[in-house]
């Protein structure tokens, strides 16, 4: 009879690694695990990383007295994969291989199967990831893009929004697959997706620069000006694309992205600051008026997850403009470690089949 409960689960973060470990639902131990800017940047390939982290999130387990001989299962952040269905799947030798050569593109989430990978490996038992963030189950007419050779792609915080919508069903009291939900999740990165029936069947692309704009990216702009823009200056695709993901949105309209000092001047009533948040809120309101329409405002709630408090302003802006679409529910934090470990934990009961990728 299998004794060992335990699951470790494993967030990387640009310069940190954020591990939990769960005895079934209970979170017994968290830990954020921070790594030298210097020696990450030394590096030349982010797939690099995968010992120096391995080895500092061993460390920290040992020095804190786990016992990782109690592990039952592993599971990693899910990375740029092929787009597949949500639910949990197994790490194998595909997923790997694409995750190391950045076949769909280079994240840090990539780290998360291939280092729960290597130390599941090590103690004969499966590594998983739940809900990556290409879970795409977009409907045929949300794809087109108006440009043939261009089709909409689904890339969002999945493993947020599908949680949060979890949440919200436990609040009113019915399950995932019985609501029409419209979940907006906060982050560095903002998506706002429309889920009917346990299905997210469209979504803003939030690293591909659509939806409202963020702390460092444009999300969705005047194409037409933006051509102009970098013709004008001559720039290189690379350039265009620092543009648009890091040095766009709040950082280049406020000149920083330091919540306290945006904080202090919204206090101050500073009126520049105080306009860019109000856009900031308006883009957002507005995003979630045009996922209304794809679920033929039939909703049951409209839910907020991430780096969000209900009474900070920009929240306080957007509540306002929508909350006669339907019910606001506001879920602070991210809440993806519990999201992982829910997801293993359907599969070791029996209760969700283990997905195979692609």
């Amino acid at each position: 009879m299998q004794t060992n409960e335990r699951i470790l689960v494993i967030q990387p973060e640009l310069y940190a690694t954020t591990i939990g470990v769960f005895e079934k639902e209970r979170l017994l131990y968290e830990q954020k695990i921070h790594h030298s800017e210097e020696e990450l940047n030394n590096l030349s390939r982010m797939m690099d990383q995968v010992p120096y982290r391995k080895q500092s999130l061993l460390h920290q387990l040992d020095m804190d007295g786990i016992n990782i001989s109690k592990f039952r299962a592993i599971c990693g952040r899910g990375g740029l994969l092929q787009p597949i269905t949500g639910g949990t799947y197994a790490v194998n030798d595909q997923m790997l291989y694409d995750l190391k050569t950045a076949s769909f593109g280079e994240h840090i989430s990539n780290l998360g199967a291939v280092i729960a990978d290597n130390i599941a490996k090590g103690l004969n038992i499966p590594a998983y990831i739940v809900d990556p963030p290409v879970v795409d189950e977009m409907q045929s007419i949300a794809r087109i893009s108006g440009i043939p050779e261009i089709e909409r792609k689904s890339i969002f915080h999945a493993l947020n929004h599908r949680q949060a919508g979890r949440l919200a069903s436990k609040r009113l009291g019915k399950t995932y697959n019985e609501l029409n939900l419209i979940v907006i999740h906060i982050a560095r990165g903002i998506t706002i997706g429309a889920h009917r029936y346990g299905k997210i069947i469209d979504v803003t692309n939030g690293l591909d620069g659509e939806g409202p704009f963020t702390i460092d990216r444009c999300g969705g702009i005047p194409i037409g000006r933006f051509l102009r823009y970098g013709l004008d200056k001559n720039d290189r695709i690379d350039d265009w694309e620092q543009k648009l993901i890091k040095s766009a949105g709040l950082k280049a309209y406020l000149h920083t992205e330091d919540p306290k000092v945006i904080h202090s001047n919204l206090l101050k009533e500073d009126p520049w600051t105080i306009e860019v948040m109000q856009a900031l809120a308006y883009q957002i309101a507005k995003e979630i008026g045009s996922m209304s329409t794809v679920l033929n405002g039939e909703i049951d709630g409209i839910v907020f997850t991430g780096n969000v408090e209900e009474d900070d302003f920009v929240m306080k802006e957007v509540i306002t403009r929508i909350n006669w679409i339907a019910d606001v529910m506001v879920f602070p934090g991210n809440n993806e470690l519990e999201a992982m470990n829910e997801g293993v934990l359907q599969v070791i009961r029996g209760e969700a089949p283990v997905k195979i990728y692609p």
